[in-house]
């Protein structure tokens, strides 16, 4: 595949491709978020510090989450390590910036919910990101579908994937997601007039259950049962995002009336 962005456009300095997609979807991502504040009538001084919270959040646990891989300690990086060349997970790193956005809002006092403007941002920049996934990271299992990528003896070397077969393009499905996800969000959940903050609930909810599927054919390490760590992950997070979208069903905060009713539900 292509570590080096010059290996892909056939010039200039070699420059990680993966940085280079990431800098871009969270480049593009925080222009989405701009236009949203806007749309949205969001001035307040103090939004751009929770950017800023859900940057340093999502950075720092993107690393840690992938931090204990071996029961025995010593098989792990140390902390320093971790956060400075560990692998990167983006369940993680949503985690983080979800966290990061909360402990910002106690720090700053903002109270309002900002979910309905990251939920686009953040659709957009993984669907730009997962590029750079698809371009240096291991494409997936084997497949018969005629859709398989097929690598040469050297990338499958590298990338520890087999050669001459075809293999599921896993980082495609994903971007396929993020960016119907996007669609969505931005030309038709935001008009209906959700409960505060829900949208993003509901597009979260929804990555996770796709995630869960899709990490059957992107030949990660299983680690228990047949699953890997994400999908333990997962089933753990999943169930507690179903009860939160029944909850927010039954408060009618799903329905197209819910913003206002979110908004009466309000302590004067």
């Amino acid at each position: 595949m292509f570590p080096h962005l010059n290996d892909l456009i056939g010039f200039g300095p070699p420059v990680d491709t993966h940085s280079v997609f990431v800098a871009i979807g969270l480049a593009v991502g925080g222009l989405v978020f701009w236009f949203e504040s806007r749309r949205r009538g969001v001035s307040d001084p103090r939004v751009p510090y929770l950017v800023l919270g859900a940057l340093v959040g999502a950075g720092i646990f993107a690393r840690l989450g992938t931090w204990v891989q071996h029961l025995d300690p010593t098989q792990n990086l140390n902390f320093t390590e971790q956060l400075l060349r560990g692998n990167a997970s983006i369940l993680s790193a949503l985690v983080g910036a979800w966290l990061g956005v909360h402990v910002t809002k106690r720090i700053v006092g903002y109270k309002d919910r900002t979910g309905d403007l990251f939920a686009p941002a953040v659709a957009v920049a993984l669907a730009i990101g997962r590029f750079g996934c698809f371009l240096t990271e291991k494409p997936g299992t084997p497949t018969q579908g005629g859709w398989g990528i097929v690598l040469d003896e050297a990338a499958a070397a590298r990338l520890g994937s087999p050669a001459g077969v075809g293999l599921h393009p896993s980082f495609i499905y994903e971007i396929v997601f993020h960016t119907v996800a996007f669609l969505l969000l931005w030309f038709w959940l935001r008009h209906l007039g959700l409960g505060s903050g829900e949208t993003l609930t509901l597009y979260i909810g929804a990555y996770a259950v796709f995630r869960f599927l899709v990490e059957f054919v992107r030949g990660n390490e299983t680690a228990w049962l047949g699953m890997t760590r994400p999908q333990l992950f997962l089933l753990v997070t999943i169930p507690i995002f179903a009860a939160r979208i029944i909850w927010l069903a039954r408060q009618g905060r799903l329905s197209p009336n819910g913003s206002r009713r979110s908004h009466e539900q309000q302590p004067a």
